[in-house]
Protein backbone atom coordinates (compact mmCIF):
# COMPACT_ATOMS: atom_id res chain seq x y z
CA UNK A 1 0.00 0.00 0.00
CA UNK A 2 1.36 3.80 -0.77
CA UNK A 3 -0.36 6.95 0.57
CA UNK A 4 -1.54 9.01 -1.54
CA UNK A 5 0.30 11.95 -0.12
CA UNK A 6 3.63 9.68 -1.92
CA UNK A 7 2.37 9.47 -5.47
CA UNK A 8 4.47 11.11 -8.06
CA UNK A 9 4.49 10.70 -11.66
CA UNK A 10 5.39 7.19 -12.96
CA UNK A 11 3.68 5.83 -10.07
CA UNK A 12 1.71 2.69 -10.81
CA UNK A 13 -1.65 1.96 -8.64
CA UNK A 14 -4.48 -0.73 -8.70
CA UNK A 15 -7.72 1.16 -8.96
CA UNK A 16 -10.72 -0.67 -9.87
CA UNK A 17 -9.30 -3.67 -10.99
CA UNK A 18 -7.06 -1.54 -13.51
CA UNK A 19 -3.88 -1.05 -13.39
CA UNK A 20 -3.11 2.63 -13.48
CA UNK A 21 -0.10 5.13 -14.36
CA UNK A 22 0.09 8.45 -12.47
CA UNK A 23 0.42 11.14 -15.37
CA UNK A 24 -0.17 13.87 -13.24
CA UNK A 25 -0.65 15.32 -9.71
CA UNK A 26 -0.88 17.59 -7.75
CA UNK A 27 -1.25 18.34 -3.63
CA UNK A 28 -4.34 20.78 -2.66
CA UNK A 29 -3.96 22.36 0.53
CA UNK A 30 -7.55 24.34 0.74
CA UNK A 31 -7.66 27.30 3.38
CA UNK A 32 -10.87 25.67 4.76
CA UNK A 33 -11.59 21.81 5.07
CA UNK A 34 -8.57 18.86 4.16
CA UNK A 35 -5.91 18.37 2.08
CA UNK A 36 -6.40 16.28 -0.68
CA UNK A 37 -4.36 15.03 -4.18
CA UNK A 38 -5.85 15.74 -7.43
CA UNK A 39 -4.40 13.20 -10.31
CA UNK A 40 -4.58 11.99 -13.62
CA UNK A 41 -4.28 8.38 -14.39
CA UNK A 42 -3.68 6.45 -17.64
CA UNK A 43 -5.02 2.76 -17.91
CA UNK A 44 -1.63 0.82 -18.60
CA UNK A 45 -3.65 -1.76 -20.44
CA UNK A 46 -5.61 0.70 -22.31
CA UNK A 47 -4.52 3.89 -22.56
CA UNK A 48 -7.47 5.93 -20.87
CA UNK A 49 -6.81 8.80 -19.00
CA UNK A 50 -9.18 9.72 -16.11
CA UNK A 51 -9.40 12.63 -13.45
CA UNK A 52 -9.15 11.23 -9.49
CA UNK A 53 -9.17 13.04 -6.37
CA UNK A 54 -8.08 11.19 -3.11
CA UNK A 55 -8.30 12.63 0.66
CA UNK A 56 -4.86 13.04 1.57
CA UNK A 57 -3.30 10.09 3.52
CA UNK A 58 -5.54 7.58 1.90
CA UNK A 59 -4.26 4.17 1.16
CA UNK A 60 -3.99 2.77 -2.40
CA UNK A 61 -2.62 -0.58 -3.43
CA UNK A 62 0.65 -0.04 -5.47
CA UNK A 63 1.13 -1.91 -8.84
CA UNK A 64 4.41 -3.88 -9.47
CA UNK A 65 5.17 -3.77 -12.88
CA UNK A 66 8.11 -5.92 -14.13
CA UNK A 67 10.02 -4.98 -17.34
CA UNK A 68 11.91 -7.80 -19.47
CA UNK A 69 14.49 -6.96 -22.37
CA UNK A 70 13.23 -8.74 -24.96
CA UNK A 71 14.50 -8.73 -28.64
CA UNK A 72 11.75 -8.11 -31.34
CA UNK A 73 12.08 -10.75 -33.60
CA UNK A 74 9.28 -11.02 -36.58
CA UNK A 75 5.67 -10.08 -36.95
CA UNK A 76 3.31 -12.42 -38.73
CA UNK A 77 -0.39 -11.34 -39.02
CA UNK A 78 -1.88 -9.78 -35.93
CA UNK A 79 1.18 -11.15 -33.82
CA UNK A 80 4.36 -9.86 -32.81
CA UNK A 81 7.02 -12.37 -31.75
CA UNK A 82 9.51 -11.45 -29.27
CA UNK A 83 12.76 -13.18 -27.68
CA UNK A 84 14.15 -12.92 -24.03
CA UNK A 85 17.43 -12.04 -23.74
CA UNK A 86 18.29 -14.55 -21.19
CA UNK A 87 15.96 -17.33 -21.54
CA UNK A 88 15.69 -17.49 -25.12
CA UNK A 89 12.07 -18.19 -25.03
CA UNK A 90 9.84 -16.65 -26.86
CA UNK A 91 6.25 -14.72 -26.61
CA UNK A 92 4.00 -13.72 -29.37
CA UNK A 93 2.38 -10.27 -28.29
CA UNK A 94 -0.65 -9.28 -30.40
CA UNK A 95 -0.79 -5.86 -32.17
CA UNK A 96 -3.49 -4.81 -29.91
CA UNK A 97 -1.83 -4.56 -26.93
CA UNK A 98 1.19 -3.09 -28.81
CA UNK A 99 -1.35 -0.29 -30.40
CA UNK A 100 0.85 2.59 -32.17
CA UNK A 101 4.03 0.84 -31.29
CA UNK A 102 3.83 -1.59 -34.54
CA UNK A 103 4.90 1.73 -36.55
CA UNK A 104 8.03 1.28 -34.88
CA UNK A 105 9.28 -2.32 -34.89
CA UNK A 106 12.35 -3.06 -36.43
CA UNK A 107 13.60 -6.50 -36.69
CA UNK A 108 16.07 -7.39 -33.90
CA UNK A 109 15.56 -4.38 -31.93
CA UNK A 110 15.76 -4.23 -28.14
CA UNK A 111 12.82 -2.82 -26.43
CA UNK A 112 11.20 -3.46 -22.78
CA UNK A 113 8.36 -5.49 -22.07
CA UNK A 114 5.94 -4.59 -19.68
CA UNK A 115 4.66 -7.44 -17.15
CA UNK A 116 2.10 -7.35 -14.57
CA UNK A 117 1.63 -10.46 -12.62
CA UNK A 118 2.97 -12.47 -15.22
CA UNK A 119 0.87 -11.32 -17.55
CA UNK A 120 2.13 -9.28 -21.04
CA UNK A 121 0.62 -5.71 -20.33
CA UNK A 122 2.49 -3.86 -23.60
CA UNK A 123 6.18 -2.59 -24.59
CA UNK A 124 8.16 0.59 -23.48
CA UNK A 125 10.00 1.71 -27.02
CA UNK A 126 13.03 4.01 -27.37
CA UNK A 127 12.26 7.38 -26.95
CA UNK A 128 13.88 7.66 -30.65
CA UNK A 129 14.13 4.94 -33.48
CA UNK A 130 16.45 5.08 -36.58
CA UNK A 131 14.94 3.81 -39.77
CA UNK A 132 15.26 3.81 -43.70
CA UNK A 133 13.20 5.52 -46.25
CA UNK A 134 12.08 3.31 -48.24
CA UNK A 135 9.61 5.42 -50.37
CA UNK A 136 9.39 9.48 -51.04
CA UNK A 137 8.96 11.87 -54.01
CA UNK A 138 12.10 13.72 -55.03
CA UNK A 139 12.46 16.55 -53.89
CA UNK A 140 12.46 19.72 -56.24
CA UNK A 141 14.64 22.09 -57.34
CA UNK A 142 14.15 25.55 -54.75
CA UNK A 143 12.65 23.41 -51.92
CA UNK A 144 14.32 24.38 -49.06
CA UNK A 145 15.05 22.41 -45.79
CA UNK A 146 13.05 25.02 -44.27
CA UNK A 147 8.94 24.93 -44.18
CA UNK A 148 6.65 22.53 -45.38
CA UNK A 149 7.36 18.72 -45.81
CA UNK A 150 6.53 15.72 -47.99
CA UNK A 151 5.22 12.34 -47.19
CA UNK A 152 7.68 9.11 -46.82
CA UNK A 153 7.43 5.62 -45.58
CA UNK A 154 9.21 4.55 -43.66
CA UNK A 155 11.44 0.44 -43.77
CA UNK A 156 8.53 -0.33 -40.98
CA UNK A 157 5.32 0.88 -43.17
CA UNK A 158 4.69 3.93 -40.97
CA UNK A 159 4.48 7.08 -43.09
CA UNK A 160 5.99 10.59 -41.60
CA UNK A 161 6.27 14.09 -43.05
CA UNK A 162 10.16 14.81 -43.65
CA UNK A 163 11.50 17.81 -45.20
CA UNK A 164 12.18 18.43 -48.81
CA UNK A 165 15.96 17.22 -48.98
CA UNK A 166 15.26 13.51 -47.25
CA UNK A 167 15.75 11.06 -50.29
CA UNK A 168 14.64 7.43 -50.51
CA UNK A 169 17.41 5.01 -48.73
CA UNK A 170 18.04 7.95 -46.19
CA UNK A 171 18.42 7.31 -42.62
CA UNK A 172 16.60 9.70 -40.08
CA UNK A 173 15.52 9.40 -36.52
CA UNK A 174 12.05 9.58 -35.65
CA UNK A 175 10.31 10.08 -32.07
CA UNK A 176 8.31 7.73 -31.11
CA UNK A 177 5.78 9.75 -28.74
CA UNK A 178 5.31 11.70 -31.13
CA UNK A 179 5.66 10.35 -34.59
CA UNK A 180 8.04 13.06 -35.90
CA UNK A 181 10.85 13.52 -37.96
CA UNK A 182 14.17 14.70 -36.14
CA UNK A 183 16.66 14.32 -38.24
CA UNK A 184 18.68 12.46 -40.55
CA UNK A 185 21.52 10.16 -39.35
Amino acid sequence: MISTNDLRTGVTIELDGDVMAVVEFQHVKPGKGAAFVRTRLKNVKTGNVVERTFRAGEKVPRANLEKKEMQYMYGSGDEYHFMDQETYDQVAITAEKLGEATKWLKESMVIEVVMYQGTIIGIDLPNFVELKIVDTPPGVKGDTASGGGKPATLETGAVVSVPFFVNVDDVVRIDTRTGQYLDRV
